[in-house]
Order: structure tokens, then sequence, then C-alpha cells
């Protein structure tokens, strides 16, 4: 029996009750280890090298688990996405009866979270996820999270519906709703840049009952409503993929089509980092496409009531927003009617005819003169929500900001990383 037959890992494993598919966990990982299917999300054993990046990112702690097997008995990708729960742990008899081995065999431990800044240094490509902070402002807000879970029926949270507006133009493709929901008497505290999933009713194709669909808070922390124990949401009907081929998103539409009244399981709050800071003199720099606008929309409307209050200090607010056409932007027509000195609003449009295209990437640029001291300033925090593609684009606009200006990149990435100043969302 060869030593490595007998070895026995600490099989990294995502558990599928937990997981709300947010992809932060396969964005991070440096090594593609982590993949999935239109159901989980799973870690192959043959790739994972044990550096833990991913694991304090994750929103709901379902990256965290672990399950002693032999190395060449480890359970394979193809075997993960099948699941609904995760398997138990073997005993130690079952344990060295399937490593082959006589006796007891001792597990090894749960790898330690301190190699988990090594791929950042290994990493060859420019990869703006590294880039990302896992650290929430110094002054931001205590969050809350996890407080209603998926594992027993008891702990969803009922909330009911007292509001769904559209928010875009009339159009085929870009159908996105401002949904309301309220969740009564029971406790749900939210803050601006957190969380929350949608468990939508009925069964797959398979059979198995849908899993959570996660969406940004769209409102600031005392309630879309001033104090009612309320939300918003902003969602996009999805009707095809981001490949462009055709699809009805089960949650988007589910969400898009209900009515005042209805009632919606709910689980979270998620998100302990994407979080915006209290100190009223911090500068906040919202970077964001589409449906991304939810948590700059909550950030703004949190300022916009504390400056009404009389208790906003005069912090820069920007805002740098891309979509095809400006009747695919949610919430066009409010943002025009935001005081000019309130906040510097710059949109980006992509797809108008006779018009050559322009990101938000573009927007950035232009304004490096504005925003290159800002990534020196300790006060002032980036936040990008969006489309996956647009993070890469994003970060290298800071890159190149940050160069022009003199200013070292291999210095200033990591010190907004570190400061927790540079948040990434992307899906």
């Amino acid at each position: 029996m060869s030593n490595d037959t007998a070895t026995v890992i600490k099989q990294h494993l995502i558990d599928p009750e937990i997981c709300i598919r947010c992809n932060t966990c396969e964005a991070t990982c440096p090594v593609g280890a982590i993949t999935h299917d239109s159901r989980n999300y799973v870690v192959d054993a043959s790739k994972c090298n044990f550096c833990m990046a991913c694991v304090p990112p994750c929103p709901t702690g379902s990256i965290d688990n672990w399950r002693s097997m032999p190395r060449v008995k480890a359970y394979t990708v193809d075997e993960q996405l099948t699941w609904d729960v995760l398997p138990d742990e073997l005993s130690a008899e079952a344990l060295a009866q399937a490593a082959g081995v006589e006796g007891e065999v001792a597990a090894p431990p749960v790898p330690d979270l301190a190699p988990q800044v090594a791929p950042v240094a290994q990493a060859e490509a420019f990869g703006a996820t590294q880039f990302g902070s896992t650290l929430p402002p110094w002054s931001a807000a205590h969050a809350y999270t996890n407080l209603y879970g998926p594992k027993a029926a008891e702990k969803f949270l009922l909330a009911t519906v007292t509001g769904n507006f559209r928010v875009t133009e009339v159009g085929k493709d870009y159908d996105t709703h401002h949904v309301v929901l309220d969740f009564g008497p029971m406790p749900f505290p939210l803050l601006e840049g957190q969380s929350i999933a949608i468990i939508p009713p009925g069964t797959d194709a398979n059979g198995r009952p849908h899993h959570p669909r996660q969406y940004s808070i769209a409102s600031p922390r005392n309630g879309e409503r001033p104090g009612y124990n309320n939300c918003s949401l902003t969602i996009k009907r999805v009707l095809e993929d981001h490949q462009g081929q055709p699809v009805r998103g089960v949650a988007s539409n589910y969400m898009c089509d209900l009515a005042v009244g209805d009632k919606v399981q709910v689980i979270g709050p998620f998100g302990a980092s994407f979080l915006m800071p209290n100190h009223p003199r911090s500068h906040i720099v919202m970077i964001c496409t589409g449906t991304g606008s939810a948590p700059m929309r909550a950030m703004t409307e949190w300022r916009r009531r504390l400056r009404a209050s009389g208790k906003f200090e005069g912090g820069k607010l920007m805002l740098f927003f891309g979509a095809r056409s400006k009747e695919e932007l949610p919430y066009f027509g409010p943002l025009q009617s935001l005081p000019k000195d309130f906040i510097d609003i710059n949109l980006a449009f992509s797809r108008v005819a006779g018009q050559p295209r322009r990101y938000v990437q573009d927007l950035l640029r232009e304004r490096a003169a504005d925003l290159a001291p800002l990534l020196d300033d300790p006060n002032a925090y980036f936040f990008v929500c969006g489309l996956k593609a647009m993070e890469e684009g994003v970060v290298l606009a800071l890159k190149d900001i940050a160069e022009q200006s003199g200013r070292s990149w291999s210095a200033v990435g990591p010190t907004l990383k570190a400061q927790g100043r540079l948040h990434l969302e992307t899906y």
C-alpha cells in the first residue's frame, strides 16, 4: 500500500444548504479550485492548496467546511455537484477502512488562516480581485449577519411585499424593479452594502427546492421608509444569461411579478465588509453598473438623510454609473434631481446609436485629476458593484490613475486593501 493511498486530507467543501451562490469564493480563489454549475459551488480537491483566500470573504460561512478523507477517495467535483446536503464526517474506524490501513487514522488539523495572503504574491496576472478588501472601513457600523438561515423552516423570515415599482423605462430587455419588503415585528437590522437572499417557491426541473438568490439592499439602515422595519431591492428581470443566451431567471421573474401583500421567504442578512464608512467627512467613490447600483443608492440615500438632518460634514460623494442606455439605467429620473453640490454624478452609456461606447473605467480616467488625491486620502473609500466583467477594467483604471500621477500602484493597491478602502462586489 503506497503512502499516498493512505494519506488522509482535510477536504475543503462548501455547504450547499447555506451557500447563497454569490460567486465570491470562485472569484477569490487564486488557483481555480472552485467551480459551479446551475445549482452548486464546489471545490476540486486536486487543485485546492488550502491557501484559505476564499474563507474570509464568504458572507455566510458555507465555505468553511471540512471532511477528513483519504486523498485517493476525496469527493469528486461531479459528486459534489449532486449534493443537497454535506456528507457526515467519517468515523475514525470508517476513515481507516477507507484509507486501507489498520487501526484508527487521526484526522489532520484544519488548515490555519495565516497563509491566506500568499496567493496574492503568487498571482501571475494582474488579478483585480486580489486588491479587494475583506475588511470594513474602520468607522463602519457593526453589521449583524446570518440571523435567519435556510437549514430549518422556523429560521426563515417571512417578509411582506409593500411596494413593487418599475425603475427603468419600458423595454423588453431591461425591466428593472424596485421591490419593498416589510419585516413586521421581526428584528432584521441592515446596513448599506449588506445583502439578503430570497428563496423562490417551488422546485427546479429535478424536483429539488430552489436555492436562495442574493440581492443587495437598496435602502439605508433606517428603512426604505424612515423609521420602518423594511428594505428595498433592485431587481432586473433576467431574460438572458451573461453570454446572451435566452433564459428565464427563476428568482428575478418571481420577484418582479410580486404583488403588494405577497409573502416572501428571506434569509440573512449577509456581508460584513462592503459597508459604508460612518465618518461624516469620509469620501465615497461609488462605481457600478445596472443593478449594482443597489448598494450605491443605499449609501447615497443615507448621506442625503444625514444632510437633511444637519449631520453631514462635507465628505465627497462621487458616482460612476454605467448602462447600455439611459432608458436601461435604474433610477435615472431620481438621480437627476439630486443636488450637484451633494453628489458628483458621472454616467457612461455603451449602446447609444451613433455614439462611441463608453464604460465606467473611461469615466474614471476622465476624472483622474480628482481621483488621484483620493487614492492617498485615508478617509476616501472606493466601492465597485456590478457585472464581473467590469472589475478588471475598473481596478486597472485606478492603477493607471495612480501611476500616471506619479504614485506606485505596488504601494497604493495593497494599502487600499489593508485599510479596507477598496471593496469589490461583482457577479
